[in-house]
């Protein structure tokens, strides 16, 4: 099982700077480059100081510029808010400029509040989504492409530079639906999941659907893998553990505002709202705890097939205390699950 670092810019107080909290980003994945994790995660969210990202893209251009091994995963980028045409030949050239170690992780988006703020109604985001995807696919295989669709129209064009490679970078799909994970797969994509908050049982279908799609993806679905994001922090102590409890109930209050909730945002800050989820409950779902807690939990993910935890360590920790957690993990956790013994990881392959 392999692990990854979500950079997810966590941003509470506006006096910090932006320069900051990317600095702090970089250090991360520069830190996680260095002990051998696998990847690095960058969302995309908008309009929001809530996992802060506008610009995956470049950023993962700029984390390239400052690693070595690292694949830099975007976890996802949001097709029905972007032009196909334009973000086609984006995508190349962030699959350039990270020497081929770009991941491209689409989904259609789940923030109602940013989505609408760009004029993309909720439900036609399915619709959207998938129109897009086939036109970027296209755009990253073939020349000369046109369109005549519900949301594209568009004459013979040929995006230029053309990919490294033949339909351009690997990509994974964002999906929590067992059949939607399913279709993933049996299409020949990664998948990430995150149920945010369901049973054992709930994730074992997550399981079993995308084993079940790749078996039928035949060849094109060996190398598939399935990733998991779970917010999560190594711990030195119960105390230090209960407190980093509170701090991620309170991270989750405000995604829940702007995931499902009413959508309250003051100037760019998102309002944490009161959870309906307990947070002797939410501890269940969350890979926060001391060494043993952490392998034991992992264990469990490890035995269920799944095959790469990405972990949200960003949710208000102090920047140094963030690291501190990211080393001792990867030195006290993550060499019971390493696949050889100098620790190496393998890459995702196209």
């Amino acid at each position: 099982m392999k692990f990854s670092i979500q950079l997810s810019a966590d941003y509470p107080d506006k006096d910090y700077g932006g320069n900051r909290v990317y600095g702090d980003m970089l250090a991360q994945a520069t830190l996680a480059d260095r002990l051998n994790f696998d990847s690095v995660t960058i969302t995309e969210h908008h309009f929001m100081n809530c996992l802060m990202m506008p610009a995956p893209l470049q950023f993962a251009v700029k984390i390239a510029a400052h690693t070595d091994q690292l694949d830099i995963l975007t976890a996802i980028s949001i097709l029905p808010i972007r032009d196909m045409r334009i973000f086609a030949g984006e995508v190349v050239l962030a699959d350039i400029f990270t020497e081929g170690r770009l991941v491209l992780g689409v989904g259609r988006g789940n923030f109602r509040y940013e989505l609408e703020r760009l004029g993309i109604p909720m439900d036609e985001t399915r619709a959207r989504f998938d129109e897009a995807l086939e036109v970027l696919q296209a755009l990253l295989t073939r020349e000369e492409v046109s369109w005549d669709g519900d949301y594209y129209k568009f004459d013979p064009l040929t995006i230029m530079p053309r990919p490294l490679n033949p339909g351009g970078p690997p990509m994974m799909m964002a999906a929590v639906n067992p059949e939607a994970i399913y279709h993933c797969a049996r299409q020949g994509y990664h998948v990430q999941t995150t149920p945010l908050a369901g049973s054992k049982s709930f994730l074992q279908e997550q399981v079993d659907a995308f084993n079940r799609g790749k078996d039928e993806a035949g060849e094109t679905g060996a190398d598939l893998t399935l990733t998991l994001l779970r917010v999560g922090f190594m711990c030195h102590s119960e105390m230090e553990k209960r407190e980093r409890m509170q701090m991620a109930h309170a991270f989750l209050g405000r995604f829940d505002n702007v995931h499902e909730g009413a959508g309250i945002v003051d100037n760019g800050m998102v309002r944490a709202l009161p959870r309906r989820q307990p947070i002797d409950q939410m501890a269940k779902n969350v890979l926060i705890g001391m060494k043993q807690e952490m392998i034991d939990k992992l264990s469990l993910f490890d035995e269920m097939g799944i095959d790469r935890i990405i972990l949200n360590v960003n949710f208000g920790c102090d920047p140094h205390e963030t690291l501190d957690s990211i080393q001792y993990f990867a030195e006290e956790v993550m060499p019971h699950f390493s696949d050889n013994k100098d620790g190496n990881t393998r890459r995702i392959v196209a």
